[in-house]
């Protein structure tokens, strides 16, 4: 065989299987996409999955499933999409901030967020809550961080690592204040029992928190957003309260496997934008303490990397890590 032969047949093979990869991402999707929770139902990430996976399914024509992979504060449902194949049907709804802190605080992961994942987009910001249980006798952050100096409060972490936890130490660290962490696998049971009074002090995102304080079984002191929201206007920020430029939430986005297409990619962050942003679902959201936040991919990655150096310096100073 000829060398011109030989280079002419290998090109012919690259080129069928260029064209038969671009006819795939063409008529994609052509079966059920998994979205892929990785925490309990009932949290912030869960809530949004489900509002937006029977839109998408319409919109995409295709089947959307929503599956819960709670464990390792969000790192094995992570780890999971990262090692999915890259062709789209596996997608990770989590918090974007959170997942950002993982490869700060974990000596062992399994992944590296950075290299294995891509944004597809980010979908909606709540700010955290600083909540406690209604017995605490504080009603503002002054006076909770005196008490804190006085009496032994149990402030409840949703996972150690997670964002509301790096939250409340950057708090802590920021105000004087003191508090015990009592660490929990998720969210929804750091509610239980703050509402239980087993624990007194919490912070959490607001989709997942604010039910329970409308409900008068938990009590609101601060809010974690640079400004006042419309839904809780009488509600002060942490920043209001004596902690300048304090700002912290959890950023729900969507990340698929580094290596899915670009078309594809950007097939869904304009189906995505498209459902959340439906007057429903912005509406349904605003009510529940969260304002829909939509990127570009690539806009989203590096909001990623700048919220991975964020909190690296705090996870540092506070010598949090984990195996």
């Amino acid at each position: 065989m000829t060398l011109n032969r030989r280079h002419a047949m290998v090109y012919g093979a690259a080129a069928l299987a260029s064209t038969t990869a671009m006819g795939q991402t063409a008529n994609w999707p052509t079966k059920t996409l998994r979205l892929i929770v990785p925490y309990p139902p009932g949290g912030s990430s869960d809530i949004i999955a489900r509002a937006i996976s029977q839109p998408l399914s319409d919109l995409l024509k295709q089947n959307v499933i929503v599956e819960n992979k709670p464990g390792a504060n969000g790192n094995l449902g992570a780890d999971f999409v990262a090692k999915a194949q890259p062709d789209g049907y596996t997608m990770l709804l989590c918090d974007v901030g959170a997942l950002a802190i993982s490869p700060s605080v974990y000596t062992k992961l399994p992944f590296n967020p950075s290299k294995d994942l891509r944004g597809a987009t980010m979908l909606a910001y709540s700010p955290h809550m600083l909540v406690v249980h209604p017995s605490v006798p504080a009603n503002n952050l002054k006076e909770l961080i005196a008490l804190s100096k006085t009496a032994d409060l149990n402030f409840a972490v949703t996972a150690t690592g997670s964002a509301p936890h790096l939250a409340g130490v950057a708090l802590e660290r920021a105000s004087g204040a003191r508090w015990q962490y009592v660490p929990y696998k998720g969210g929804v049971t750091a509610i239980q029992d703050t509402m239980a009074g087993q624990t007194q002090v919490l912070m959490n995102g607001m989709l997942a928190t604010l039910p329970h304080v409308q409900s008068g079984k938990l009590k609101v002191l601060a809010l974690s957003k640079a400004t006042r929201m419309p839904l809780l206007a009488d509600v002060p920020t942490i920043a209001e309260q004596g902690i300048p430029g304090f700002e912290s939430g959890t950023w729900q986005g969507i990340l698929v496997p580094r290596g899915t297409p670009d078309p594809i990619v950007q097939r869904l962050n304009t189906a995505l934008i498209s459902v959340i942003r439906t007057p429903e679902i912005r509406s349904r959201l605003a009510g529940q303490g969260a304002e829909v936040v939509t990127m570009a991919a690539a806009e989203q990655d590096k909001f990623f990397e700048k919220e991975r150096a964020r909190w690296a310096s705090v996870v540092s100073a506070a010598q949090i890590r984990l195996d």
